[in-house]
């Protein structure tokens, strides 16, 4: 296996989370005890995955035991993130992003099954979940299991799942449209996925589904507490 990195986006807000995130980042909420980014880290380690860049914003300093905790982390500021979009945060790792094969995971998931990390990805890839009926969340449209747009809201659908992989090539690829966008006007409302729909002709990604139950988002209260009761059900 080729060299493998991982940048873990751990900027936001995470304001509908609120009253938790008042006093703490939402990547550090604790699902049955454990922070929500160490499920993500503790599946990027067992893939043998060889750095682990974690950008941080809000609260950032918060996350400074990491460090100590895993010895392949390294701990990487994004200062704009009050006033841009995710984008920022991989502008802030422009140095590492497009350097080696890549995954690029948000920090707000609970991963309940590790096993998800261990997939042998034959090309650029974002991780899915097939939602029946309507989702108003980022799906993905196919052709032939390629994506070619990256949008909101389908109808039985691909919805994104918070993880992606990318091969060296195409990493460097969406480093170099970041690179072009951040001069235009209005980049800094962009999340970084449109900035990879802007390129779907010219890099092959696809999909790779992943089980239902084994990767969680975390928005609400509403999603952490059912969460906590399907993993608690799980153990039974």
């Amino acid at each position: 296996m080729s060299e493998e990195i991982a940048i873990v986006l751990a900027a936001g807000m995470g304001n509908r989370l609120q009253p938790l995130t008042k006093t703490i980042p939402k990547p550090l909420v604790k699902v049955h005890g454990v922070p929500l980014i160490e499920t993500v880290i503790g599946g990027l380690e067992k893939r043998g995955v060889q750095k682990i860049f974690v950008v941080v914003g809000y609260m950032g300093e918060k996350f400074d035991y990491l460090i100590q905790k895993y010895q392949n982390v390294e701990i990487v500021k994004n200062n704009e993130y009050l006033e841009k979009n995710n984008i920022s945060s991989l502008k802030a790792v422009g140095d590492v992003l497009g350097s080696a094969d890549c995954f690029i995971c948000e920090a707000d998931l609970y991963v309940a099954d590790v096993a998800i990390f261990q997939k042998a990805n034959r090309n650029s890839c974002y991780y899915a979940k097939t939602v029946k009926g309507y989702s108003g969340d980022w799906v993905f449209e196919t052709r032939e299991n390629r994506i070619v747009r990256i949008t909101k809201g389908a109808c039985n659908a691909y919805n994104m799942a918070g993880i992606s992989y990318w091969y060296k090539e195409d990493a460097r690829m969406v480093k170099e449209r970041i690179d072009e966008v951040y001069h235009l006007e209005g980049h800094e409302k962009l999340f970084w996925d449109e900035v990879v729909d802007s390129i779907l002709d010219k890099v092959d990604v696809r999909v790779c589904e992943v089980p239902e139950q084994s990767i969680f988002e975390i928005d609400t209260i509403e999603d952490l507490h059912r969460v906590e009761t399907i993993i608690s059900d799980k153990a039974i």
